[in-house]
């Protein structure tokens, strides 16, 4: 990185200040960044979507032939042996 080389104390402020503005403003980029995140870890969206799914798979006949076969899964997930 090369050396600047300041003529007055008004460009040296000059410097500083664009500094700041660059700090602050990367500062605030990381700020959105976690947040974004944050929203995206949160489960409530991602709930609702299951719920809204679940709706729709488990509604009229065919939910009905899905909701008696489930336990038959669950118990044939359970009884198998190891090595099927």
């Amino acid at each position: 990185m090369a050396t600047k080389k300041y003529t007055s104390y008004a460009a040296i402020e000059q410097e500083l200040a664009i500094l700041k503005v660059e700090k602050e403003l990367h500062y605030q980029k990381i700020v959105l960044s976690i947040e974004k995140t944050k929203e995206s870890l949160v489960p409530s969206k991602s709930i609702s979507l299951l719920s809204d799914v679940y709706e729709k798979v488990f509604s009229g006949t065919y939910g009905m032939i899905v909701k008696l076969l489930i336990p038959y899964v669950i118990n044939w997930f359970v009884n198998r042996k190891r090595g099927d």
